[in-house]
C-alpha cells in the first residue's frame, strides 16, 4: 500500500469503529481489520493468534490477540473500559489492564515473550515496549489514526527489519547530535559547567527529534520544524524555540483551557507525550548563525 492509500485507509477505518467496541463479540473483527485494511496484511488471520491459552498457577488464562513473528501481545477491552483503572481478578488481585497483559507475559515460556504489549479499548491504543517494561506507553487515539497509523508499522514488520532500522537512526543521530553539540556549546556563557552541560545534552536530544519528527511524519507536515524557525530573527530562536517546547509537552485538554503562545501555527504541532519536552528550566543559549538550525 502506497502512503496515500494508509491515510484513506485509515480514516475509514476510524470511522468505521467510531463509538464501537465490545471486548467479547468485537475484538477479533477489530485486529483483523486494522491488519488487514490498514496495515496490508492479505491474510490476517495467518499471522495473529486469537484466545492463546496461557497457565498461570494452574488456571488457564486466554491472551486476547498474540502475533508470534513480531512478538506483540493485545490485551483487548470494550470501549466503556478505563485503561487505567484497576479491576479484580479471579484470584482476587487488583490489576490493570497493562498489570493484567504483564502477567500472562511473564507465564509464556520465555522465547515466546512478548517484546511489546498492546492495550487497547478501542478509541486508546496503549503500546507498551518491553525493553522498558516501567516506562510511559505510546498512545494513539482511534481519530488520529489517520496521521499515526506508521506507528503501528512494528505490528507487521519483522523484528530483523526493525533492529535495522533503529541502527541506522541511532547512527544518523549520533552524527547529528555531534553537528549541534559543537556549533552551540560555543554560545553558552559557562560552556564548562554542569549545568550548561546538562542543558546541551537535553536541548540536542530535543532538537535531534524535531528534525527526524519532519522526515518520520510525527510532525504533520514536511520540513514543519524548520519553517517555523526560519521565519523568525536569529536573536529570536531560542525564545520561540522555548514556546514550542512547550506547546510540545502540552495534551489538546491543556491547550484547550490555556495558552498565551497558542497561536495557530504553534497549535498545529503535536502533543508529544513521555516527557521529553516536560523540562522549561533547561538554558537555551542565543543563537548566532544559521548553521546551528540546519547541521544537517
Amino acid at each position: 500500500m502506497t502512503e496515500k492509500q494508509q491515510i484513506k485507509a485509515a480514516k475509514e477505518f476510524s470511522a468505521r469503529w467510531e463509538g464501537k467496541g465490545d471486548e467479547k463479540q468485537e475484538t477479533q473483527l477489530f485486529w483483523i481489520d486494522l491488519l488487514q485494511n490498514v496495515l496490508g496484511v492479505e491474510n490476517p488471520t495467518s499471522i495473529i493468534q486469537f484466545e492463546k491459552p496461557v497457565v498461570i498457577e494452574k488456571n488457564t488464562k486466554f491472551i486476547d490477540g498474540f502475533i508470534p513473528s513480531t512478538k506483540v501481545l493485545i490485551e483487548q477491552k470494550s470501549i466503556e473500559k478505563k485503561l487505567g483503572k484497576t479491576a479484580v481478578q479471579s484470584d482476587g488481585e487488583k490489576l490493570t489492564p497493562y498489570g493484567q497483559a504483564f502477567r500472562y507475559n511473564n507465564y509464556l515460556p520465555y522465547e515466546d515473550r512478548a517484546r511489546w504489549i498492546i492495550v487497547s479499548n478501542f478509541e486508546r491504543i496503549l503500546i507498551y515496549n518491553m525493553n522498558k517494561p516501567n516506562g510511559e506507553p505510546d498512545e494513539i487515539l482511534l481519530k488520529d489514526l489517520p496521521k499515526q497509523f506508521y506507528q503501528l508499522q512494528f505490528i507487521v514488520e519483522q523484528k530483523s527489519e526493525i533492529l535495522k532500522k533503529e541502527e541506522q537512526i541511532s547512527i544518523d543521530a549520533g552524527e547529528l547530535v555531534g553537528k549541534l553539540y559543537n556549533a552551540l556549546i560555543k554560545q553558552y556563557k559557562n560552556p564548562d559547567s554542569p549545568e550548561t552541560l546538562k542543558s546541551l545534552n537535553m536541548l540536542c536530544v530535543r532538537l535531534v527529534f524535531c528534525l527526524y519528527a519532519e522526515d518520520s511524519q510525527i510532525f504533520p507536515k514536511h520540513e514543519m520544524f524548520g519553517q517555523y524557525l526560519k521565519q523568525f530573527p536569529v536573536k529570536e530562536v531560542h525564545k520561540k524555540l522555548r514556546e514550542l517546547f512547550k506547546v510540545l509537552d502540552m495534551t489538546q485538554e491543556q491547550r484547550d483551557e490555556y495558552d498565551p503562545y497558542m497561536d495557530d501555527e504553534l497549535s498545529a504541532f503535536p502533543y508529544v507525550n513521555g516527557g521529553l519536552f516536560a523540562d522549561e528550566k533547561i538554558e537555551i543559549p542565543p543563537f548566532t548563525s544559521e548553521r546551528c538550525l540546519n547541521p544537517r
